[in-house]
């Protein structure tokens, strides 16, 4: 009886929790190839990235909510293990990239999400990719990485960015939904284009995209049609990216001195599966990735594997 009591206390504040609106939210999300291998620590090796959202005050007659979002964020890159000596060893480029965002997202009534974003920073040794990396190989007891005297040289980072998805179909009970999904960046550091679809599997009845953790679109205050929602899916995402410039890779065209350069694979396929759930202010996820190869000397020519873990928390 006295369990059964607590169960219904937890229960009851999740149920008001949900009824309640939340217009900010703060989150931390890392990538990190040891998230899916102890064993694996290459290319693709780390990512780091705090982000701050708040519901804008102002909106078009057309959209539900527009949401502004400030970004920090960190990538790196390492050859096929990270303590290369011989420079001759290098089947990709050392590299980091450090940089700044602002964004706005647009939610639109007709389920359809048009977000932009600029990114300003820096890629090469000025993005400190060397000391985070020996900082975390400190932390978890690994060797210092060696190899990053022939890193990207450093060079200007300047990115615009698109996101547009739309929503597809679901079935009657709403507890499987699919949307169109595509990327495009243009700028000194990456130049690509991206489509494909994102499947959510919910666990419970799924939330609108409009009003979901999966399109970062939660957010809501008195002037929204729209409540907290309780949220419990499985996804995948898959997606065909076609590159025609990564500075990470081919070395920036603002500075053409980088010791180590590699060719770009035009054509790649991404996919990602994970998990994403509420629990009281907190969002969570779990993201597993796979990449074919982006360029054609690489030596392992497996693909590319890393994990995301996510942390959100909402505030009013």
């Amino acid at each position: 009886m006295k369990y059964s009591f607590y169960f219904c206390l937890l229960f009851l504040s999740f149920q008001i929790l949900s009824q309640e609106k939340f217009s900010k939210e703060i989150t931390l999300t890392t990538d990190n190839d040891l998230y899916v291998s102890s064993k694996k620590d290459r290319y693709y090796t780390n990512g780091m990235f705090l982000n701050y959202r708040y519901l804008s005050k102002t909106k078009k007659e057309n959209q539900e909510k527009r949401i502004f979002e400030i970004e920090i964020g960190h990538e790196m890159y390492t050859p096929y293990k990270a303590i290369v000596e011989n420079i001759n060893d290098h089947d990709r480029p050392f590299a980091s990239y450090l940089y700044g965002s602002f964004g706005v997202n647009r939610i639109y009534k007709n389920d359809k999400i048009l977000k932009t974003s600029i990114q300003i920073g820096v890629i090469g040794p000025d993005a400190f990719g060397k000391e985070l990396q020996d900082f975390i190989h400190d932390i978890y007891g690994f060797k210092r990485a060696i190899g990053w005297e022939y890193q990207i040289k450093n060079a200007f980072g300047l990115n615009f960015n698109t996101e547009y998805s739309q929503f597809l179909v679901k079935d009657e009970s709403s507890n499987y939904d699919v949307s169109w999904i595509n990327e495009a960046k243009l700028g000194t550091v990456y130049t690509n284009i991206s489509s494909g679809f994102y499947a959510r599997l919910g666990l419970k009845t799924l939330a609108k995209i409009t009003n979901s953790i999966a399109f970062n679109t939660n957010l809501n205050d008195e002037n929204t049609a729209f409540k907290r929602e309780t949220e419990s899916f499985l996804y995948i995402k898959s997606m065909v990216r076609y590159a025609l410039y990564d500075a990470t890779l081919q070395g920036s065209f603002l500075n053409t001195t980088s010791p180590v350069t590699k060719e770009l694979i035009p054509l790649v396929f991404q996919l990602e599966a994970g998990l994403k759930f509420t629990a009281n202010r907190f969002n969570f996820g779990y993201a597993f990735h796979f990449s074919t190869n982006k360029s054609n000397q690489l030596r392992n020519d497996n693909g590319n594997i890393f994990g995301t873990i996510s942390f959100h928390y909402l505030l009013h």
